[in-house]
Formats: C-alpha cells, structure tokens, sequence
C-alpha cells in the first residue's frame, strides 16, 4: 500500500496543499503549530472518513469555509486507487472511492490498513475503558467485516434497550417480554464479538510483548489482560441477573461493551507504575503490534504514521524504533516532528530513501 499523492482544501488549518510523497520515508518538519500533526490526520481521514484527533467533522473545515476535502492516490495490489473524503456544512460527509460514494461508511474501513503512533495514544493508559475498547474495534475490524458489522448492531440494540429502560422508570411501568427480546439480540451479537475480541488477543497479546522486548531492550516485562463480563456467564444470563440493577440505573450495566484491557508492567497498572519513557514504549509496542496483526491479517502493509516521535523518548530510542522500519516488512512512513535536523540525522541512518516537507 503507497500513498502517491494528498490534496487538501480548507482542511484545518490548510487553505489549499498538494503533496508527493516518496515510497519509504516523508518527513514534516516545522514549528508548532503550522499543520504537521494535521497532514498526518488528513491521512487518517481518508482511512477512516474521520479524524484521529477531532470527533466533531465540521472543526476539521477551515476557519470561516463551508467545506472540506481530502483527496489521495494510492496504489495498492498494483492498482490506481483515488479515495476522496469531503464535507459540506449542513450535510452528510461523503466518502468516494474511484468516484462512486459508499453507501455505508463501514464499507471502506479496512480498505486503506493504517497505524498512527501519536502522544494523543496515551489516553489509552490514563483514560476510561471506552478508549482501549476503540483500540480493540479498530484494530480487528480493519480486516473483519463480520465483526465490525456485529458490533454496530450490538450498539444499535444496547442503545435500543438503554431507551426502554428509561421509558420505564419515567412512565413508572415495567415489561420484561419487551426486554427480553433486546436481550436476545444482545447475546447473539454480544457472544460472537466476545469470541472474536478473545481469539484476537490471544493472538496479539504474545506479538505485542516481542515488540516491547525489542523497544526496551528486553529490560522489563510486560502483560495485557482481557476483562470481561463474559467470561462469568452467557449474556442472556447475565442481563437476566442484573435487571433490577439496570431498571434502578436506566441503562444497561453488563455486556460487551463494559469490557476492557489491563496494561501492566512488572505485575502492577503501568498507569500508576509505569514511567513516562516506558508508558511511551508500551504504547509504542503496542501499536507497533496492531501493525504486524493487520499486515498479517489483510496481506497488505498499512501505512505507518508517527506524530510527534520524538515527544518524551531520547534520539537513541527513536532511532531505534525507526531503525525498526529498515525491512521489507515495512512500507511507507511518515513522520512529523519540530526539528528537521534531528529528523533527518536519524532518517539517515536508514539505507531507504526519504522526503523532507517544510512546512
């Protein structure tokens, strides 16, 4: 997978940019502030049809304009591929690929397989379960339709079920018949994303470690373990057992979508263990692991993306992890940082060819 060419028009902080990038390496360097961070992004949309860092769509339109747009070439399995993402105020984001737009958003994930290491991913440490839940989902569902599908209707039915819940306790009125049949459909979506989340891990979990032994030198050990409610009973059971919990609360208080990962260093949370270098490093692996299981996965290499590298980890580890994408197993990366000398030293020290953008 290459990404040939990128236009922006009134994105963020663009009014309009085009871009050519080398095959291996692209680099932008600049001061704060002047849209390094936001090019990076603008990749991520066409990936994703959103921004990494922004939910809100319409603050990703350029100050005082009606619109947006993102358009890439890219070549993938020896095919052109042009995919456009745009905007308007008012309206429905609209997602082309080749010039048709997609009826469903869902359709195009996982068609262009990328990975973003940024210090915005330390939220996966400090912040609630909800984000490495996300991290999960958009790992697996990159070359998982099944899954993906699975989940967005398991949302749908949760959300469907936390309605009723509130009906009854403000028409003081209760039908467990009506309940049941969101029950229903919540085990059966909720055990296979269950299966396929724990399979998934089982998976990742020993790719991830290989990977922060190579970061930090093999110098401590690390562990993620999967939490879930399922694994002390079936849904169907489970919500049977909690309804009164959830009539008191007005929403649903197990499933799949309590779960979450433990990150541990040693045997204790990074979050409070951890170091900042080796928080760093952990989420680092990690991501760095999302890369081998969906290359792995897609047969196809994802872009690989690095924002801010060199934010909390000395030169040496960050010539270390680049030095990392000196294989073939790697594709093409792109890196943003505040000085341009510092990044060029250590692109140098790999034997691939590179792009410098001055932003």
């Amino acid at each position: 997978m290459i990404l040939n060419t990128l236009s922006l028009v009134n994105y963020k902080n663009f009014e309009s940019q085009d871009f050519e990038f080398d095959t291996k390496i692209n680099c932008f360097v600049g001061a704060n502030g002047v849209g390094k961070t936001n090019v990076l992004d603008a990749i991520y949309h066409l990936a994703f049809g959103k921004s990494y860092f922004n939910p809100v769509a319409t603050q990703n339109i350029r100050h005082n304009q009606e619109f947006f747009v993102v358009d890439g070439v890219l070549t993938k399995n020896d095919k052109t591929e042009k995919v456009i993402v745009s905007l308007k105020r008012g309206q429905k984001k609209v997602i082309k690929r080749n010039a048709k737009a997609y009826e469903k958003f869902s359709d195009h994930i996982g068609f262009i397989p990328l990975v973003i290491i940024s210090p915005a991913d330390r939220d996966l440490i400090i912040e609630g379960s909800d984000v490495r839940r996300k991290f999960i989902d958009s790992v697996i569902s990159q070359s998982d339709k099944g899954y993906l599908n699975n989940l967005i209707n398991y949302n749908k039915v949760l959300s469907q079920r936390n309605a009723l819940l509130k009906y009854f306790a403000l028409n003081n009125t209760f039908n467990n018949a009506q309940l049941e049949v969101y029950n229903e459909q919540l085990h059966t979506y909720g055990a296979e994303i269950f299966k396929t989340r724990d399979a998934f891990l089982k998976t990742f979990i020993p790719i991830f470690k290989e990977r922060y032994k190579a970061i930090s030198n093999d110098n401590e050990s690390v562990n993620i373990t999967y939490k879930s409610d399922l694994y002390d009973g079936d849904l169907d059971e489970l919500l049977r057992l909690n309804v009164n919990k959830d009539k008191a609360l007005q929403y649903t208080s197990v499933g799949i979508h309590k779960d979450d990962l433990i990150f541990q260093i040693g045997d204790y949370p990074i979050k409070k263990f951890g170091s900042q270098g080796q928080q760093k490093s952990f989420l680092i692996a990690l991501k760095l692991a999302q890369f081998d299981f969906i290359k792995d996965q897609s047969g196809v290499t994802p872009l690989l993306l690095l924002d801010d590298i060199f934010d909390k980890l000395d030169e040496n580890r960050v010539a270390q992890i680049i030095s990392l994408v000196d294989n073939e197993n790697f594709g093409q990366l792109f890196i943003s940082d505040t000085h341009a000398d510092r990044t060029e030293a250590v692109v140098k020290q790999i034997h691939q060819s590179y792009k410098l953008f001055k932003l």
